[in-house]
């Protein structure tokens, strides 16, 4: 009996076992593994696509590097060398002194390594933290890591960071010296591909750091003797190859862009340089006043003002008193209102707009109504009305004391202070004894925002007005904190509700023990601290706790005055808390007690949110029928008047209940409305629909598309560190086990590894195409890019493809029977590029031959056709 054997790659069994020759006959040799070339290249791709899967993830939900909106000069040098240091160590500190330009050169040297060995480069500020101990959380705050059951702090960092190639980018280290030390030898320790690159004005003295000392600009060379002022233009050349020159004029252009200097201004330039000693936020200070003085009056000013001392001591470095110098020369030409201005805003560390700024730095009184009337300035002070700031910002800004940073969606535009100029001006406010008038107005500012916040009935889940206001409210918090201020309460309540919603749960505890310390029992504060206390333990899993806090919150809320509101709040606190342990049927009795209370309130909205909460939990239940109910009478209030978050909950709700009754083309609607809703394809309200949508292909028969959506969904929550339900986690991997067993292992792990490359906007339209109800786009009219469908609407074959377009137009034409020459040449194209658009296809698709890929994109079923032949 012949012998025969089995490919390894499509398990076709032939006779022999030497591999076949193109005529046929058996050849001499290895034993063959692989029926063809094709065979033998698809297990190569397909080893190579599993060294791939065990890779470590690499990215990180956090805010990456800023965009520079100047261009860098000069550092080539600088730059060359910490490449190569920072390839061969994995902890380098920039030392150097204030204004020195070591941010910059950190966020330069980041930016060009970004992708590569270090992986994908992530800033995290520090000049705004005060306390050491929360250095671990706001690490983790700025890197996007959320804190998840049982890990918090340094824990939750090390295990976002230990199996990823990151470079951290940790700014301003020095008034954090030993927290900062401490944080990057743990991490180091733990986290093997992880790059530490720090900024700091000392070294962190951490075992294997590498300290780099950076230096001035260099200098233009000093002129020879009197007669250097007539060596005409060649005796510019070495000045303009000062990196400090070149610095200067590069500012000075983008301030006045009609300067031009003559020879005699480089020479004066150079000049300034000098005396500036090379230091980089120094000449960018100076080149600020090219707008309205020639470089001569320039010089002029310094020559001035080279006895002034910020810090009031002539013994300290020459380079700090320069740049005070510079900071201080350029406050003397502010008029008296600008001063104040300036001054003032030095409180608000985490920046402003122009509202707070007024609120901030206008007097209370009658010159605070906004009615115009003479100024009030006399021995450098001011008394600022509202209408005054804003062109008061204007013109801080033009003179480079303010800079502008991105607003928020409305566009409201934003400044800060750069950290040496609002040191700067915080002395200037103490030596105007006004600290205390003008922290009071800041504090009222917040305390009247965390006010408008704390007047939902569900406030802990609500879009915070203190969003973009959380620096400023963290160091209102601590002030309060140190003076006994009776407002720490609100603004602390409201600094924990935002550390509850961006998930850092330790850090919003620790907020609500000492608001609970200092709040009497009984009071309104003390009781929706106790209901947020609740929340956050039930994001930690801390179930006992979270019962414990929600029945006390009740309790407070029942024995003092009626506040429907107030007692919902923690009514529902109560109900999520029993959710956290499973214990679905009471939780429908208190969601039930929850909604009777909001509907004495005439608050519609709230009513639906109480409601969906309610449907939610008789789902857990297995009461589908009554979910389905109540679910229909609030979607449709939350669809048109309920935040984004919100309403793509909801829809998901809807859609998880159609699951549950088997009404899979209403399922399969709802989930493709929450895509349409959600720009983001890897947020937490996208991820849940796109399982749902592969449960709905599974449940369908279409086995191949569930495998793709779950395994996008899988990977998008492995980049995210995110977890679903248990019970709905279960659903998923039922699906997805049924869909496995639906398909030749082969072709399984083909669609498991074309999903797995799908993400973003990609990932979307993948899983919306073909998918969304009929009314989608009369919803959605500005989403054109989505085809929206009736669920009983035919469907093109090539549809429902993980194609990109140029993909799907090669399959095409495979599909009309061209070769890949003639596909080339109708492209314009070249051979070696169409064969890679159809090795891309055949992974995607999990199919070896172009008669596979012809039947797939236009669904024949009919036998081969021209182009028959293995891909």
């Amino acid at each position: 009996m012949a012998k025969s054997w089995a490919c390894e790659a499509c398990g076709v069994r032939l006779p022999g076992r030497s591999r076949p020759g193109s005529d046929g006959k058996q050849r001499g040799g290895r034993p063959a593994r692989y029926c063809s070339d094709a065979c033998r290249q698809r297990a190569f791709r397909e080893r190579a696509a599993a060294a791939s899967r065990a890779a470590p993830p690499t990215g990180l939900p956090g805010r990456g590097l800023p965009v520079s909106l100047d261009a860098f000069v000069g550092r080539e040098r600088e730059l060359a060398r910490l490449r190569t240091l920072l390839r061969s160590s994995r902890l380098l500190t920039l030392t150097g002194p204030g204004g020195v330009g070591k941010t910059r050169l950190a966020v330069e040297l980041a930016g060009g390594v970004r992708g590569g060995r270090a992986g994908r480069a992530q800033l995290v500020e520090l000049d705004g933290l005060h306390d050491g101990e929360l250095l671990p959380q706001t690490v983790a705050a700025a890197l996007g890591v959320r804190e998840r059951a049982g890990r918090a702090g340094s824990e939750a960092l090390v295990h976002a960071l230990e199996k990823r190639s990151t470079l951290l980018l940790l700014d301003n280290c020095e008034h954090l010296a030993e927290p900062c030390a401490a944080l990057a030898a743990a991490l180091l320790t733990r986290c093997p591909n992880l790059r530490i690159l720090a900024t700091s004005r000392e070294p962190l003295r951490v075992p294997g750091e590498v300290v780099f000392r950076v230096g001035i600009l260099s200098l233009p060379p000093a002129p020879a003797g009197a007669g250097g002022d007539h060596h005409g233009d060649q005796a510019i050349d070495p000045l303009l190859r000062s990196e400090a020159v070149r610095l200067f004029l590069e500012r000075a252009r983008t301030c006045d862009a009609g300067f031009a200097p003559t020879p005699g201004d480089v020479r004066t330039v150079a000049e300034i340089c000098r005396r500036l000693d090379g230091l980089p936020l120094a000449i960018e200070l100076a080149a600020g006043r090219t707008a309205s003085l020639r470089p001569a009056g320039i010089l002029r000013g310094l020559d001035d003002q080279l006895s002034l001392l910020t810090d009031g001591s002539r013994t300290g470095p020459g380079r700090h008193r320069e740049l005070g110098t510079t900071i201080d020369w350029s406050h003397r030409l502010l008029d008296p209102l600008e001063r104040t201005v300036f001054r003032r805003l030095s409180v608000l560390a985490g920046g402003f707009d122009a509202e707070s700024a007024a609120a901030v730095c206008a007097d209370r009184g009658p010159a605070d109504d906004g009615v115009e009337g003479g100024d009030h300035c006399g021995d450098g002070r001011c008394r600022v009305r509202r209408s005054q700031v804003l062109p008061v910002l204007c013109a801080l800004e033009a003179k480079s004391l303010i800079a502008r940073v991105p607003g928020d969606a409305a566009g409201v535009a934003r400044f800060r202070q750069l950290a040496a100029i609002r040191a700067y001006g915080t002395d200037r406010l103490a030596e105007a004894g006004e600290p205390a008038a003008v922290w009071d107005r800041a504090m009222d500012r917040l305390a009247g925002q965390a006010a408008d916040g704390a007047a939902m009935v569900f406030p802990d889940g609500a879009a915070l007005p203190l969003a973009r206001e959380q620096e400023n409210l963290a160091a209102a918090v601590a002030r309060a904190a140190e003076g006994s201020d009776p407002r720490h309460t609100a603004l602390a309540l409201a600094l924990a509700r935002l550390h509850y919603q961006q998930e850092q749960l330790t850090a919003a505890r620790a907020l609500l023990t000492e608001v609970l310390a200092r709040t009497t029992y009984g009071s309104p504060d003390h009781g929706a601290a106790l209901a947020l206390a609740a929340r956050a333990a039930c994001q930690q899993a801390d179930r006992s706790a979270a019962l414990t806090f929600a029945r006390e919150a009740v309790a407070v809320e029942r024995a003092g005055l009626p506040h429907p509101g107030r007692l919902a709040n923690a009514l529902d606190a109560l109900a999520a808390a029993h959710l956290c342990r499973d214990a679905h049927h009471d939780a429908v009795a208190v969601f039930a007690e929850c909604l009777a209370v909001v509907r004495t309130l005439d608050r519609p909205l709230d009513v639906a949110v109480c409601r969906h909460h309610l449907a939610w939990a008789l789902l857990q239940t297995g009461d589908t029928a009554q979910a389905a109910a109540v679910m229909e009478e609030c979607l449709p209030a939350l669809e048109s008047n309920a935040p984004p978050g919100q309403a793509a909950a909801a829809l998901h709700t809807a859609g998880a209940i159609h699951l549950a009754q088997g009404n899979w083309d209403a399922a399969e609607s709802r989930f493709a409305e929450v895509l349409v809703k959600v720009p983001d394809g890897e947020s937490l309200h996208a991820l849940y629909p796109v399982e749902g949508l592969a449960i709905v292909a599974a449940e369908r028969g279409a086995p191949e598309r569930a495998l793709r959506l779950y395994a996008a969904a899988d990977a998008a929550r492995r980049r995210t560190d995110t977890e679903p339900e248990a019970s709905w986690r279960g659903k998923v991997e039922a699906a997805a086990a049924r869909a496995r067993e639906r398909l030749h292992p082969a072709r399984a792990d083909a669609a498991m590894t074309a999903g797995r490359r799908l993400r973003g906007e990609r990932l979307l339209s993948y899983a919306v195409r073909g998918n969304a109800s009929a009314d989608c786009l009369t919803k959605h009219a500005g989403h054109t890019d989505v085809a929206c469908r009736t669920s009983t609407e035919p469907i093109s074959p090539s549809a429902q493809l993980p194609l990109t377009a140029r993909e799907l137009t090669v399959s095409q034409l495979v599909a009309e029977g061209m070769t890949n020459q003639q596909i080339a040449a109708q492209l314009g194209l070249s051979k070696s590029t169409v064969a890679s658009h159809l090795d891309r296809v055949r992974d995607k698709l999990g199919v070896r031959s172009r008669t596979q890929i012809a039947v797939l994109v236009t669904g024949r079923t009919d036998g081969p056709g021209p182009g028959g032949e293995p891909v």
